[in-house]
Formats: structure tokens, C-alpha cells, sequence
């Protein structure tokens, strides 16, 4: 846990969101900010800060990642999606504790 990271904030329930899942190791839940009808976040409850700094060690930890995705996807009423991950300042990323945004359904009205 970091103590300044607003996902470790959310994780430890400091921080309310509209979660959508969790288990021992993720957590998901809706994006503040959305970018499509449905945007929702998963995220692990371990602080790692950028892709970058995973090693194999994470893999396991990454594949549950990206195969909750469609399952999450599907509850959501999505049949199509885009997942995205943004890696470092330079790719977009904005809160450095990793998180894959899983977005469908059109853009936001």
C-alpha cells in the first residue's frame, strides 16, 4: 500500500467508489471520469506503480487481470470492448498504481 495512491485509498475503503468485483487480489469498480457508456476499472490490490516495473513474478497477477475483464464486460452488458493500460506520464498514465480500463457501449451521452 502507498499511503498517497488514491487506488490503495479505494482498495483499503478509505475512498468510496461503485465497485464492481473483488477478490483477494483485485478489485474493480466504475471510472470517476468515463470515457464510454461503460468504463469501469481493474486494479490490483497491490501497489505497483507502472507496467513497467512488473516482472514475471506479476504474471499471474496480470493474466487474472485480463481474463476478468470479459467476465466483468459481459455482466456489464457489453458484447464488444476495448481494454486499455496506460504505461508511464508519456503513455497517459495519470495514477501510477496499475490499472486496466475496460470500456464499451458507445460514448458517454
Amino acid at each position: 500500500m502507498s499511503a498517497d495512491c488514491i487506488f490503495c485509498k479505494i482498495v483499503a475503503g478509505d475512498i468510496p467508489a461503485k465497485r464492481l468485483y473483488e477478490d483477494d487480489a483485485l478489485i474493480a469498480f466504475h471510472d470517476i471520469r468515463p470515457q464510454a457508456k461503460v468504463h469501469f476499472l481493474i486494479v490490483p490490490k497491490a501497489h505497483i506503480e507502472t507496467l513497467k516495473t512488473c516482472t514475471v513474478s506479476h504474471t499471474e497477477l496480470l493474466g487474472r487481470m485480463l481474463l476478468l475483464a470479459p467476465k466483468l464486460a459481459a455482466e456489464q452488458g457489453l458484447f464488444g470492448f476495448k481494454t486499455v493500460m496506460h504505461v508511464e506520464r508519456e503513455g497517459g498514465q495519470e495514477v501510477f498504481h496499475i490499472h486496466l480500463h475496460v470500456l464499451g457501449g458507445g460514448p458517454v451521452a
